[in-house]
């Protein structure tokens, strides 16, 4: 009886097994492949999302469309990702956020780690730390030493809980500067305030602080990166500026539901890492300030258990909420 239940079972195995090959031989003949952009038309991850669903349509021969769902930080269209039948046509773009909701935001519907499979690091950039219109300060030097005589201050970012927002402030109080952070809802609000001249200091991405910054309504102090952006070569790092071993690079992945098939992942992440070395797709994303990095699930996965490891603790022993 035994014997027969063994048998049975890897008999079940070796059919499950041929089935889950056959359907990956098949991927992605079947119908077109959706790409969620996990936040509104407009920003990093909606550009990207762009260009990597135009470079994969020329890699896999298959339509490729970007839908955007925005809304908390990205939650919302995480879930929708996290929700989707595991068939190999439903990934998604997520931003740095994606490993600080856990903490931020505990009523979540899905469980990061469990629920979702982290097919590739696309990137990194750095966030840049810049004085605004009106501001005296010109230098990340000159910032510190007001900081240091207890000079009072506030940053504005594109909300609580991003990466930028918690990146200064771990260095803000490590330091004990008097800053106070001054929350808005995305980057565009963050950067009309910020040529207004309303918020003294503020703290994006590169694709959103550059434009600004070359155009003269900010002046970039900072970046967050352990190694200055080429971008900004000019632009010391915090970590060279008297904070050793500062590193909070914001990053861009591809992820999918759980329980894709193996052989799908390994060939999504392949046609994505193609994608990224492709000359012109390469050159559009680095545009946008950010390194590319192509990392598979190898890389992916333990980057983001590390990126959750590190905020929520920070989120926790400061009692950062929403």
């Amino acid at each position: 009886m035994l014997k027969k239940l063994v048998v049975g079972a890897l008999v079940s195995t070796v059919v499950a097994t041929t089935a889950s090959v056959a359907f990956a031989q098949e991927w992605p003949a079947a119908k077109p492949i959706r790409v969620i952009a996990v936040f509104p038309p407009g920003g990093s991850v909606d550009q990207v999302s762009r260009i990597l669903a135009e470079a994969l349509r020329v890699q896999l021969n298959q339509s490729v469309i970007v839908e955007n769902i925005g809304g908390a930080s990205g939650v919302i269209g995480t879930a929708a990702i996290a929700k989707a039948a595991p068939d190999g046509y439903t990934f998604g773009v997520v931003f740095d956020t994606h490993a600080v909701n856990p903490a931020l935001k505990p009523t979540m519907a899905f469980d990061t780690m469990k629920d979702l499979e982290h097919i590739t690091l696309i990137g990194t950039a750095p966030m840049v730390l810049a004085s605004t219109k009106g501001s005296p300060i010109t230098s990340f030097a000159q910032l510190v030493s007001e900081a240091k005589a207890k000079k009072s201050t506030s940053y504005g970012t594109i909300g609580t809980g991003s990466l930028g927002h918690l990146a200064i402030a771990q260095m803000a109080k490590n330091a004990s500067f008097d800053w106070t952070h001054v929350p808005y809802k995305g980057g565009g609000p963050l950067m009309n305030d910020a040529i207004a001249g309303h918020v003294p200091l503020a703290v994006g991405s590169l694709f959103l602080i550059k434009p600004h910054a070359d155009s003269g309504n900010v002046t970039p102090l900072a970046v967050s990166t352990s190694k200055r952006s080429k971008d900004m070569p000019n632009v010391p790092t915090i970590a060279e500026s008297g904070f050793p071993g500062f590193d909070a690079p914001a990053w861009w992945g591809v992820i999918g539901p759980a329980k894709i098939p193996p052989a799908i992942t390994s060939r999504i992440h392949a046609a994505v890492a193609a994608a990224l070395k492709n000359p012109d797709v390469a050159k559009k994303l680095e545009a946008q300030g950010i390194e590319l990095v192509g990392g598979g699930p190898e890389v992916f996965k333990p980057f983001v258990e590390k990126q959750m490891t590190t905020w929520s603790a920070f989120i926790k022993a400061n009692n950062i909420t929403e």
